[in-house]
């Protein structure tokens, strides 16, 4: 089984809608990738206030797949829908780790 973890790591002056993120986004990722193989989906919002330092990220979904395969079919097919929402919930560039889930 895979885990891909996309976190959003802040800059100065970000914006995150974590109602859009946590509601619509999550729908639409559960809409659209749970017919490619979509195991499950989990959403993380960093437990931090805003001050002098910047979390080093302030939300994340971990989405599983059987296989690194899937994935990507998965993301070829709605990996563009997915993009195009973005903007509704932030204007943070995410960051995509995969990973073999071992333990």
């Amino acid at each position: 089984m895979i885990r891909v973890t996309v976190s959003y790591p802040p800059h100065e002056g970000y914006r995150f809608d974590h109602s859009y993120y946590q509601g619509a986004h999550a729908r639409l990722i559960r809409e659209r990738l749970g017919a490619h193989g979509l195991l499950k989906l989990e959403i993380d919002q960093t437990l931090h206030e805003r001050g002098d330092t910047l979390p080093a990220s302030v939300a994340a979904a971990h989405l599983f797949f059987d296989d690194l395969d899937t994935f990507k079919a998965a993301m070829g097919a709605e990996g563009k829908a997915l993009g195009a929402d973005c903007p509704h919930y932030t204007d943070i560039a995410p960051v995509v780790l995969v990973s073999q889930v071992v333990g």
